[in-house]
């Protein structure tokens, strides 16, 4: 790839910025054929789900030919991510049989079109005369082939087609193409269509499901009760619960009849459950239920849902529409953490210290009492509600941070101002990220040697930018913005811009020093965007109060470009970020003698829901499987990056009796953290930094990814071979596979790694001479 080093302009096509696409997360739906007269049994078969899975929300698509407006309205209220698609009724003419006017045959044929789905990896059907009665995640974890039930009454050889977990493989034109030609030729029995062309193409060949997740009706004939372990009730036959039902089944009747629930007696046992309930349901369910009961703990639960998803105000519109007793704690601590994150301050204050009442609210309270304090500058105002906190409940950790913030003596500045540079950056407290601790001092030493306070003017972007902080960085010879993924909506939440740095448009636009944006991310997991229009606006304004605009990737320069208007586009420029460059930054770097016989694996668990989805279980079989074989490489140890990376390591020896050393890198100096980097042989790494650190210290990764940034990287340094999805289906052995290669020849890999930073250096010395005349020196 050629690249303009000046606005970051690749001369071949734009990169793929599809997160999907870039992570390989599954993409998982249910489906279903529906038309009029089934709408009874779909209906409750959406309630039924949502109450036994109250945790899985998927897209559900509902294939259909003649349903009318209102029904599709009565479906909608039921799931927030409902897919419509008509089918085509005359597809299959050329091959009908028996009686083509019965629902049962149409069904039959039309179920067929889910095989012509291509927009997700893993596809559940349902029939519209089931009912979901217990948890359906195995079905969800699901990775291969074609699973079905086999029929109880016709032999394991055949399955029964109401229940279908189908893989990518099948959702394929070739699979459709044995289909149709199997319908036209008429080679499958007459009275079972569907899964008469299903068992005919199939063979037998279909992964065998559990009876309870397609448990027919008829195994309950003489009134017997529904087994306990069921998970999926199908009311098989001609005779359906909702036209009347069928003698000797009505024990089965009456569990299907547990969800024939009016809208309102459903969103409001939804909101009944405790626990595990997803934010999407929550909110789908929620806001009607409060808007026609003013139920406050029904707020509380939709708020808290907006706040998982960065939706703020909508937290703080949803609690503002009810009254709030003043002894109930815990809705007042929610909307005083939606109100502060959108920089409604004051108000969010009243709202905390009515919380801080209740001691089992008052901890988290405080902490947030704490945390505004610290964003406004008042060390002392911070000390005393996070000393509060902790008197409250000693093991609380959120105040013990505060305490320590506010308690922390701040560096004394030893330069003349006119001498320095202001530095905006995510200033990482004692065992935060490793990466976002180093990041501050890599970006100050790409503009020199000197990254001390005799040189730099350090202003924390998480605080207020405030007057007094505006005349401090006026006072400076230019701003430098930088140290990480900053472009990021929920890290540290405020109003005023809606990423990381907290500053108001009416100050951004009165910094009259140069500015320079340098490196920063755009870190957006995949099924996390930004939905406010204020990032947009901030974003904008940054663009154009910017000298130097730029972003450590070229995903990140297409994902900023689309926000911002076309004449601010070549503005928007590459520069990696410095971590990349490491032994060309630092004075007098040696690259090791000799390395450590050493693999290092990190797996992050931030946005654990995002980077991951229903494959934890998967990705966790994987790296045992891998851990083992990788051991015959080299020793394999654990690193750290903050505490909760060493969760990998806990589960691994619980699950699978797997035990790795752990390297806590989160109590590293940034010289312990280059140092260990630089001396292993291989680092395999699941954050950001796991993979930009090493490399810059010349040694060889493979990225696991679960992000966009990983492989926004790799495409930049031309090496995409050297990540593998986390949901990839043959991760281990492609792990393995992968180090076995890059060890093989050690000093040849070290040597790719750098002639791919030489790259990358170039880009960064262009910039630097452009920043050079901006701010001098």
């Amino acid at each position: 790839m050629t690249t303009n080093s000046l606005t970051g302009t690749a001369a071949t096509p734009a990169p793929v910025t599809d997160a999907h696409a870039l992570t390989g997360k599954r993409k998982i739906a249910f489906a279903s054929f529906v038309d009029e007269n089934y709408l009874p049994g779909f209906l409750v078969l959406l309630r039924s789900l949502a109450l036994s899975n109250p945790g899985v929300c998927e897209d559900f698509v509902v294939l259909y030919d003649d349903l009318r407006p209102g029904s599709i309205a009565r479906i909608r209220a039921l799931h927030p991510r409902i897919v419509l698609k008509r089918v085509d009724a005359d597809r299959y003419d050329s091959y009908k049989k028996g009686d083509q006017d019965n629902y049962l045959v149409r069904k039959a044929y039309f179920i067929l079109d889910v095989f012509r789905i291509r927009e997700y990896d893993t596809v559940i059907t349902l029939d519209t005369d089931m009912v979901v009665l217990g948890d359906l995640g195995e079905l969800l974890q699901l990775r291969e082939g074609l699973a079905a039930v086999p029929q109880f009454f016709y032999g394991q050889h055949k399955l029964n087609s109401g229940l279908l977990v189908i893989q990518r493989e099948y959702l394929s034109d070739s699979f459709c193409a044995k289909l149709d030609q199997c319908g036209r030729s008429g080679a499958y029995e007459l009275d079972k269509h569907d899964q008469g062309i299903l068992n005919a193409v199939l063979d037998g060949d279909f992964v065998r499901l559990d009876a309870r997740y397609n448990f027919v009706k008829r195994r309950l004939s003489g009134d017997l009760p529904v087994p306990d372990d069921t998970a999926i009730l199908h009311f098989t036959g001609r005779h359906k619960p909702w036209q009347g039902g069928e003698a000797g089944y009505s024990r089965a009747e009456e569990r299907w009849r547990e969800y024939e629930l009016s809208d309102a007696e459903f969103q409001a046992a939804y909101m009944e459950q405790q626990g595990g309930l997803h934010h999407d349901l929550i909110v789908h369910y929620g806001t009607p239920h409060v808007a026609r009961t003013s139920d406050v703990e029904a707020a509380r639960k939709v708020a808290a849902a907006h706040i998982s998803t960065g939706d703020y105000q909508d937290a703080v519109d949803i609690l503002g529409s009810v009254r709030i007793p003043l002894d109930e704690a815990w809705p007042h601590e929610v909307l005083g953490h939606a109100l502060m994150s959108v920089s409604r301050y004051d108000e969010a204050r009243t709202q905390l210290l009515l919380a801080a009442a209740a001691p089992n609210r008052a901890a988290t309270a405080y902490a947030r009492l704490a945390q505004m304090a610290w964003v406004h500058g008042d060390n002392s105002e911070a000390l005393r509600y996070a000393t509060a906190g902790m008197a409250v409940d000693p093991t609380h950790r959120s105040s013990r941070l505060w305490a320590q913030r506010a308690a922390a003596v701040p560096s004394q500045e030893l330069g003349a101002p006119e001498d320095q540079l202001a530095h905006v950056a995510f200033y990482m407290d004692r065992q935060g990220n490793a990466g976002d601790k180093l990041l501050p001092e890599s970006v100050r030493s790409a503009f020199g040697p000197d990254t001390t306070s005799r040189r730099w003017h350090s202003v924390h972007a998480h605080r207020l930018f405030d007057e007094g902080a505006l005349q401090r960085v006026n006072r400076r010879r230019g701003l430098v913005i930088g140290g990480g993924g900053l472009f990021i909506p929920d890290t540290m939440p405020n109003g005023n811009s809606a990423w990381q740095w907290n500053v108001p448009d009416e100050l951004l636009r009165s910094i009259d020093v140069p500015i320079a944006v340098f490196a920063v991310g755009f870190n957006a997991f995949d099924g996390q965007s930004y939905r406010a229009n204020r990032f947009r606006d901030s974003l904008r304004l940054l663009v154009e109060q910017s000298s130097f605009f730029g972003l450590r990737n070229h995903g990140s320069i297409e994902k900023v470009r689309a926000m911002v208007p076309a004449h601010l586009h070549d503005k928007i420029r590459f520069q990696p970020c410095p971590t990349t460059v490491t032994r060309h930054l630092v004075q007098g770097w040696q690259d090791p003698a000799e390395r450590d016989d050493t693999i290092l694996i990190n797996a992050a668990y931030d946005r654990a829901g995002l980077r991951f989805g229903h494959d934890y279980g998967y990705f966790l079989a994987q790296m045992a499987k891998a851990v083992r074989d990788l051991g015959e490489l080299a020793e394999v140890r654990c690193v750290a990056h903050s505490l909760d990376d060493e969760k990998i390591v806990f589960d691994l020896r619980r699950e699978h009796g797997i035990s790795m050393p752990v390297i806590p890198m989160y109590d590293f100096e940034n010289k312990e953290i280059l140092d260990l980097y630089a001396r292993t042989k291989l680092v395999i790494g699941m954050r950001g930094h796991a993979g930009m650190i090493p490399f810059g210290c010349g040694t060889p990764i493979i990225s696991l990814i679960s992000h966009p940034k990983m492989a926004y990287f790799l495409r930049d340094i031309e090496r995409p071979e050297w990540g593998v999805s986390v949901h990839d289906r043959h991760l281990a052995d492609r792990l393995v596979e992968r180090s076995r290669e890059l060890l093989a020849d050690h000093d040849r890999t070290v040597a790719d790694v750098h002639g791919r930073q030489q790259e990358l250096w170039k880009v960064t010395e262009a910039n630097a001479a452009d920043l050079r005349v901006l701010l001098g020196g």
